[in-house]
């Protein structure tokens, strides 16, 4: 499938409690990398890659967000929005946005960052006949983060909790084609947690990890947000 037929999704609605101490008056998604929000390095991501539409999941100062971005011109993308008014969870929030969404839907969060080669994640999906595809990483500690369960090459088959070990692991980067009817199954109008609900109820369907090495780098507390200064920050 050509990436150019794919919707991109980014829930970009998260409160931001852990980074109040450094950010505290933008979403989380805003908070400014060199001169840019965070936000506009992603969506410059998705568009060098091939994506064209992008819808924002908005929420906690969502305004901001759709002020700054309007109609995607600025970043040369068709953007539109879905804006909760109460808080839904990811799940919710994805659940929200289904009627502007393809099949499959790019899924990513709006607060992290992660060199993934979406051509190639989606011709994995179409290779495995996929409904659900996560891309994964192989850190060194993932003790923040809990490790990803893989049965056999490629099969996802749940999560592992934190521990608080500091060891190595594979973990969710946060990236996700997601078949439609999957995004259709969430339960609209409360909050569902994607992570916890959605991803480990969809596991009788055909689903896989799709592994990748590049940058990854989570902002939601402030010493990964003041090292994305070096690493995310462009002209």
């Amino acid at each position: 499938m050509a990436l150019s037929d794919i919707t991109a999704f980014i829930l970009c609605g998260g409160l931001g409690t852990r980074l109040r101490s450094v950010v505290s008056d933008v979403p989380k998604s805003m908070a400014k990398i060199g001169q840019r929000p965070f936000l506009e390095i992603q969506l410059l991501q998705l568009r060098a890659q091939g994506i064209r539409r992008v819808v924002l999941g908005t929420g906690y100062l969502g305004e901001q967000i759709e002020t700054y971005f309007g109609d995607g011109s600025r970043v040369g993308l068709a953007i539109s929005y879905s804006r909760e008014t109460e808080p839904l969870g990811t799940g919710g929030a994805i659940r929200l946005a289904l009627e502007q969404l393809s099949s499959p839907a790019l899924i990513l969060n709006g607060d992290s960052y992660c060199q993934c080669d979406l051509a190639a994640l989606a011709r994995f999906y179409d290779e495995r006949g996929a409904d659900f595809v996560m891309a994964v990483r192989e850190i060194e500690n993932a003790s923040r983060y809990g490790r990803v369960r893989v049965e056999g090459e490629d099969r996802l088959g749940g999560f592992e909790e934190k521990n608080g070990a500091d060891l190595p692991g594979l973990i969710n980067t946060g990236i996700y084609l997601c078949h439609r009817e999957i995004i259709a199954g969430i339960p609209a109008g409360r909050p569902v947690s994607f992570e916890r609900e959605t991803i480990p109820s969809a596991l009788t369907r055909p689903c896989h990890v799709f592994r990748t090495s590049g940058i990854f780098i989570d902002i939601g507390v402030p010493d990964d947000y003041q090292r994305a200064q070096t690493l995310l920050a462009i002209d």
